[in-house]
């Protein structure tokens, strides 16, 4: 029900009929299987979005033999797949090296959505909290790891690499944060390239040639908390001219203007 009604809502959208369209029905269609969603409050942007790619996805999925990428996978294994994760999804793997005997192991771990941390609280670059995101962090106390070498809980390193990028890679912007025993809003201005990312520092060597992105759409947030307003940049596939997306307002907007102090996703 919510796959039709997304299409249904595509196909508005592209025919060009009308000078906006409503997504009532489709968000109605959401709503029944998400109830948070029912309601006029506002809701997180990227929790909204997690969800459409999962309606979507178990919408679409079928199932397929998976490509053996290690000895100690399953020959027999089976994964699913659907236009979401052939579009979005991509894969970490976690080195993880015990600091008593040095043993490291590797966790693999899928992805859809990349949630970065915000070094700074007055500007920085997407490129900081990239480093910020993948820079190498120390396991002690309360997060030690058990070491099947070592057979006990141990300090160690752990780093994360992307060794498989997907082809559409979205950033979330962690801008929402505790502070004092209350959750406020980091208002940074962070400066993001609307071409040439490079993500080939992040990146496991056979992937580094195509690790170039170029900006799509930017989620921006206005506002506080419990008082916002999400507003989106999107840019055409077919003219690439950029349109900001105001409730019912579409405008054309010069490259200049995507640069946001406001945005909170970004699509590349």
């Amino acid at each position: 029900q919510s796959a039709a009604a997304f299409g249904y809502l595509m196909s508005s959208m592209w025919l060009g009929e009308h000078d906006s369209v409503s997504p009532e029905v489709f968000h109605s269609a959401l709503g029944e299987r998400y109830p948070a969603f029912r309601t006029q409050t506002q809701q997180d942007a990227q929790e909204f979005l997690m969800c459409v790619l999962n309606e979507l996805h178990e919408a679409f999925k079928s199932r397929k033999r998976a490509r053996v990428t290690n000895a100690k996978a399953s020959r027999g294994s089976v994964s699913e797949t659907s236009i979401v994760t052939q579009l979005f999804e991509g894969q970490l793997s976690y080195e993880i090296t015990c600091l008593k005997c040095q043993t490291t192991t590797e966790r693999p771990e899928s992805f859809t959505v990349l949630s970065l941390p915000i070094p700074s609280k007055s500007a920085c670059s997407l490129q900081d909290c990239l480093k910020c995101f993948f820079q190498q962090d120390t396991l002690t106390w309360n997060n030690q790891i058990h070491c099947s070498w070592c057979r006990t809980k141990q300090d160690a390193v752990v780093k994360g690499i992307i060794t498989k990028a997907p082809q559409v890679i979205i950033f979330h912007l962690k801008r929402f944060e505790w502070q004092d025993k209350h959750k406020g809003k980091l208002l940074t201005d962070i400066c993001y390239p609307l071409s040439s990312l490079d993500l080939s520092p992040y990146t496991s060597p056979p992937f580094r040639r195509d690790a170039e992105y170029s900006l799509c759409a930017v989620v921006n947030h206005s506002g506080f908390l419990d008082d916002g307003h999400y507003t989106a940049f999107c840019k055409h596939s077919v003219t690439t001219n950029w349109y900001s997306f105001d409730d019912e307002d579409i405008t054309e907007i010069p490259d200049s203007l995507v640069q946001s102090d406001q945005a909170y996703l970004l699509f590349y």
